[in-house]
């Protein structure tokens, strides 16, 4: 198990003979097929539990956390996940077809889509699946509500907004702020163009096609929301669809801070594809895929928790601007510290000390009035930073 969690871009003999030293078995040597065959007898549920027993369990025991008005604020999302092209990974997951706007370039590949529920202000996976290729993205994500509390507020992007999610969540007692596309209801559709009030509470009625799922479900058909359009920097509007109904707990203009705080997810999806190489599976086979999955969700949870004292310590710091753990020095501090922080018989406080003055090391600067516009990079400029540029922290 710390074998996976240390997971590393380094071939993996070089992991194992770098494990035996450390242990200091000298003359033991381990060869790929043996640590195979070891870890064919592991089952990747043991990470989701120590996910849920050895971090959110932990990070809400004294419920010492940071809320927003009281609220946790809980973003979830979905991403697709770019898995080895095994036949039992293609058999288990399924693939998707790419390159269809290229005629010379077809083909399949093997991908999972992957749901995550994250507190994006206290940085934790609270839960995350790991599902099929061509899962659809609502499903997933009623299947997180089961690990929500009373409190809490689910914030969501453009593509699960629905009659049928609304209505659910409104059932379940849920508060919700969900993006508006271009393509949902017609009161969105309107207000996107600059239309009527910037914020309307309407009764929404399910479309006739959808009414015998609706009533299998036994959900109501009809639900009242509130339609809020918020206007970007760039001049364009936002529709968002919620159930804070009460405009003087929750004003307008606050929802534009509100929608932001999604942000987190993304860039927790960031971290685990780009800092943590979580696409550079360590196996060929689908259990190896999820024991990969979940152990990174795991690792991720262990790395909130550490700093999340020394980030108060350093936003406390009288600087210019804001600052924060850098994470690619406390990742790389972890991985390098697992074995004496999660085995060894080493006095564990000696070693979170010192973990804690590694994350101190060159802080990151939190410049919020910074913009920096999107601009679509051609794929041999993303093929160049990938191969040449980015740094890899373990």
């Amino acid at each position: 198990m710390l074998l996976i969690l240390q997971k590393s871009v380094k071939s993996l003999q070089l992991i194992l003979n770098e494990f035996t030293l450390s242990l200091g078995f000298d003359g033991l040597t381990i060869t790929n097929s043996a640590y195979t065959q070891a870890r064919a007898n592991l089952r990747h549920t043991a990470f989701i539990e120590l996910n849920q027993k050895a971090v959110v369990e932990v990070m809400y025991q004294d419920d010492n956390i940071k809320r927003y008005k009281g609220m946790r604020v809980l973003g979830i999302d979905g991403s697709k996940v770019i898995l080895p092209n095994t036949e039992d990974i293609k058999k288990e997951f399924g693939q998707i077809s790419y390159a269809n706007h290229c005629p010379q370039v077809k083909g399949k590949h093997a991908y999972g889509m992957a749901s995550v529920m994250y507190d994006v202000l206290n940085r934790v996976a609270i839960d995350s699946t790991l599902s099929i290729a061509k899962a659809y993205e609502v499903e997933l994500a009623v299947g997180h509500i089961a690990y929500t509390q009373e409190n809490d507020l689910l914030i969501y992007d453009r593509n699960y907004p629905s009659y049928f999610h609304i209505s659910h969540l409104s059932e379940c007692h849920k508060k919700f702020v969900m993006r508006c596309s271009r393509a949902s209801f017609k009161q969105a559709r309107e207000m996107l163009q600059g239309k009527g009030k910037a914020s309307q509470i309407v009764s929404l009625k399910p479309h006739h096609a959808k009414l015998k799922q609706i009533r299998e479900y036994d959900l109501p058909e009809e639900t009242q929301v509130r339609f809020v359009r918020v206007e970007l920097s760039t001049g364009e509007y936002e529709v968002l669809v919620t159930n804070l109904l009460d405009e003087q707990e929750f004003p307008t203009e606050e929802f534009l801070e509100i929608y932001a705080m999604r942000w987190g997810i993304e860039g927790f999806y960031g971290i685990l594809k780009t800092r943590l190489n979580l696409e550079n599976f360590t196996g060929k086979t689908a259990e190896s895929v999820y024991q990969d999955f979940y152990s990174t969700i795991y690792l991720s949870g262990i790395e909130s928790l550490l700093t999340a004292d020394i980030d108060e310590k350093l936003a406390q710091k009288p600087t210019k601007n804001k600052q924060k753990v850098n994470r690619a020095v406390s990742f790389n501090a972890i991985k390098n510290q697992a074995m004496d922080l999660l085995f060894s018989e080493k006095n564990r406080e000696e070693v979170i000390t010192q973990l804690e003055q590694l994350f101190l090391m060159n802080p990151v600067s939190i410049r919020s009035t910074r913009k920096v516009p999107r601009q679509k990079r051609s794929a041999r400029h993303l093929l160049n930073h990938a191969n040449r540029q980015r740094k890899i922290c373990f």
